[in-house]
């Protein structure tokens, strides 16, 4: 899927709440990058860390609880 699409995707799930999905995603790709595995089934090699995490909000696979992003 395009990240443009990903991006409107993810906004649907935050409320268009642009400020709280770049803290999310931030966090959650900051915990990737420390070693976390993604939780979805794709090559997480192929994608950096921040793509992986839109993805995964995106897809509802993270959710977002207030201005964290959360298993």
């Amino acid at each position: 899927m395009r990240l443009e699409k990903l991006t409107a995707k993810a906004l649907e799930v935050t409320g268009a709440d642009r400020y709280q999905l770049a803290i999310a995603i931030a966090k959650r790709a900051t915990a990737l990058q420390n070693g976390e595995q993604s939780r979805l089934n794709i090559d997480s090699k192929a994608f950096k860390p921040a793509d992986l995490a839109l993805m995964e909000i995106a897809e509802g696979v993270i959710t977002i609880k207030g201005f964290q992003a959360s298993k």
